[in-house]
């Protein structure tokens, strides 16, 4: 199976032969692959391990401390990314090329390749357009509008279903636990939750098809459409999600003609060459506070209209993608997770069945945070994706799954 592996130097991989391999083969096969020290290794499934500062904030992700454990209890599989800090430096030794010719100058073969990474405008996007549930948009804008007055920064993940002719539509939006700032927006992944998430997902007939994410107030008078460290969190997830017609939002306030405020969506895909840029580690992960947010930076020359550079204007990988809206098949009116730090409650659920106890209960569930809700309360491998399903074909609800949930309402 093949791991990736997030550092500090970008995301690397690795290769592990044995599907039963444990925390202490994947360290082993880390120092032959990638010439880390297993002595030196610090490994987590959690990102934040990348934001320690300190030997102390380290002790904070003892997750993978166990030598023994097997990383499939860690729900470590193919594809999985594992989070990799270290002390040190390390070189990584490459063939030398020596070129004939009368100035005899030595050229590495990364020199090379970079020689030949021409960056271009991708003219015309994998997705034909994205199409938002208005009432899932609404729900999402009028938060950060209202609630956070886009003084901090906001994100979701965009789940719905993708045409052949390359339309996403856009169904429901998840919203990671996170702590968003007026520059820094920090996904604090839950890989438990999102695995309910999949599962809903997975049931309704859909998948994870783009990111949502909002510009703060601060951001209006800038000069760039997105930043540096913003087309950094954006690729990166891009490349995570493994779809050609992925799509990145960007929810932002503007003034309009009359001086009032208005929210504006706008829909992107991150260009071929800029996905491969950043699986290639191209990217400086370190931005400097000097660095103009408009450049993203490179960590070796590319060519850009004809010149060798470090320094690519963010538009270079923007490619703008049509929105429209259309009435999905879900409702968003039940509390929605991971907001204003206080958790959905059990009052939340008897409080939404009381208020639509008119409708056929089938349609009473019909809402993804909902279903996100009671699905942490049933089994993520069997149940959930089955009610779900229920909910995707608006079937009849088998008696035992509606005793249980209005049990649990019952009991709060």
């Amino acid at each position: 199976m093949m791991i990736r592996i997030r550092s500090r130097d970008g995301m690397e991989r690795v290769a592990i032969d044995n599907p039963h391999a444990t925390v202490a083969q994947l360290k082993y096969e880390i120092e032959t692959q990638l010439q880390v020290p297993t002595t030196a290794q610090m490994l987590s499934t959690n990102q934040n391990l990348l934001l320690a500062k300190s030997a102390n904030d380290l002790t904070r992700f003892p997750d993978m401390l166990n030598l023994g454990t097997p990383l499939s209890s860690l729900n470590i599989a193919h594809g999985s990314i594992v989070y990799l800090a270290y002390e040190g430096e390390r070189t990584l030794a490459g063939p030398a090329i020596h070129p004939a010719g009368s100035f005899g100058k030595k050229m590495t073969m990364d020199d090379l390749i970079a020689k030949q990474m021409r960056i271009t405008r991708q003219e015309k996007a994998h997705c034909e357009l994205v199409s938002f549930d208005r009432d899932a948009a609404n729900m999402f804008q009028r938060y950060v509008s209202e609630s956070l007055a886009f003084a901090v920064k906001r994100g979701g993940f965009m789940y719905g279903t993708v045409s052949e002719e390359g339309k996403v539509e856009v169904d429901f939006i998840y919203e990671p636990p996170q702590q968003g700032t007026e520059q820094k927006l920090i996904l604090l992944r839950d890989p438990d939750e999102e695995k309910v998430v999949e599962a809903i997902a997975l049931g309704l007939g859909m998948r994870r098809v783009g990111f949502i994410f909002t510009q703060t107030i601060s951001q209006d008078k800038k000069d760039y459409t997105m930043s540096n460290a913003e087309i950094l969190q954006a690729v990166e997830l891009h490349a995570e999600g493994d779809l050609k017609e992925w799509v990145t939002a960007v929810v932002k306030l503007e003034v309009n003609e009359d001086g009032g405020p208005d929210v504006h969506f706008e829909a992107f895909q991150l260009s071929d060459m800029c996905v491969r840029l950043f699986k290639e580690g191209w990217f400086e992960q370190e931005i400097k506070e000097e660095v103009d947010p408009k450049l993203s930076i490179m960590k070796k020359d590319v060519v850009v209209g004809g010149k060798d550079t470090r320094e690519v204007d963010n538009d270079f990988f923007l490619v703008v993608v049509k929105i429209f809206d259309h009435q999905g098949p879900l409702s968003s009116t039940f509390p929605i997770e991971n907001r204003n730090n206080a958790p959905v409650t059990m009052n939340a659920l008897k409080n939404h069945l009381d208020r639509t106890r008119n409708l056929p209960f089938v349609k009473r569930i019909s809402d993804f945070h909902l279903l996100l809700f009671i699905g942490k309360f049933l089994d993520v491998d069997t149940d959930v994706p089955a009610l779900a399903a229920i909910v995707q074909m608006q079937a009849v609800v088998p008696e035992g799954y509606q005793l249980l949930i209005e049990s649990m309402a019952a009991a709060s």
